[in-house]
């Protein structure tokens, strides 16, 4: 299994603890070849601290931030108070898809039989991680696997764990169309412009409009990315808002509205 060496300064990285002294934890990094860091008793927490077992103890996964590497040494300097709870949470979630995704590498190799070592190394030049590759491969195959220069057998592959076992994560924006018409057959008007706010849009994203009480109407997109679903409704949104205003009425949409209000 090809393993990075060592980490960056400011990096932050998942560690086992393995021995807990008065002043310092000693620590394994997990991702880096279990290569040792330490965390000084300053470094555990913030304030004073009685007793270190009362925040690090052995065999807890925890997640630091790196100070120093001094390579000739092998000495690793780490901190456990510099990372805030939303950090951790997102470093656990990136080591646990790293974790699927070598999984998944091994699958590649028996598959093709190429080294699932050389597999990782090139996924690390590439990419700088092993998930994301398999994100990519969803979101445009053709550019990845250019990218990634593999043999045949390694890209079919490849491409067949990813459809098999990532799910892409999916966004959720919304606003409110206003729409209004003064003319005779202005109810008509409105449902021409709420039927035009279903517009052709990429496989993968989806349009749900809400009556919210009139002139208002709730928009929902929900899209593989941000840049996806803004476009998206900022399509539905003209569309409508186009129906409208040709027959003399009133069309806006609205991202946020004030609290306490639809």
């Amino acid at each position: 299994m090809y393993e990075r060496e060592w980490p960056e300064e400011g990096e932050l990285v998942v560690c086992t603890v393995t021995s807990v002294k008065d002043f310092v934890a000693f620590v394994t990094l997990d991702e880096y070849n279990n290569n040792e860091g330490l965390i000084p008793i300053a470094e555990v927490a913030r304030g004073w601290i009685k007793h270190i077992r009362d925040f690090v103890r052995e065999g807890q996964k925890v997640v630091c931030k790196v100070l120093h590497v001094n390579k000739s040494r092998g000495h690793i300097d780490l901190s456990l108070k510099d990372v805030n709870d939303h950090q951790r949470k997102e470093k656990i979630n990136e080591w646990k898809n790293e974790q699927k995704a070598r999984k998944w590498i091994e699958f590649i190799s028996e598959a093709s039989g190429f080294p699932g070592d050389e597999i990782e190394k090139i996924f690390y030049r590439e990419y700088g991680a092993l998930f994301p590759v398999f994100e990519d491969i969803l979101i445009d195959e053709e550019t990845t696997l250019k990218k990634l220069d593999l043999e045949k057998k390694v890209a079919d592959s490849l491409v067949s764990i990813a459809n098999d076992n990532v799910k892409l994560p999916k966004v959720t924006i919304s606003g409110t169309l206003i729409l209004t018409s003064n003319k005779p057959d202005g109810v008509n008007v409105i449902r021409r412009a709420l039927r035009s706010a279903n517009p052709k849009v990429e496989e993968d994203v989806e349009i749900e409009l809400f009556y919210v009480g009139a002139p208002k109407y709730r928009v929902k997109v929900t899209a593989p990315d941000y840049k996806s679903a803004e476009k998206a409704i900022n399509k539905v949104a003209k569309a409508a808002i186009g129906v409208v205003e040709r027959a003399d009425g009133y069309g806006e949409f609205v991202r946020k509205q004030k609290s306490g209000k639809n």
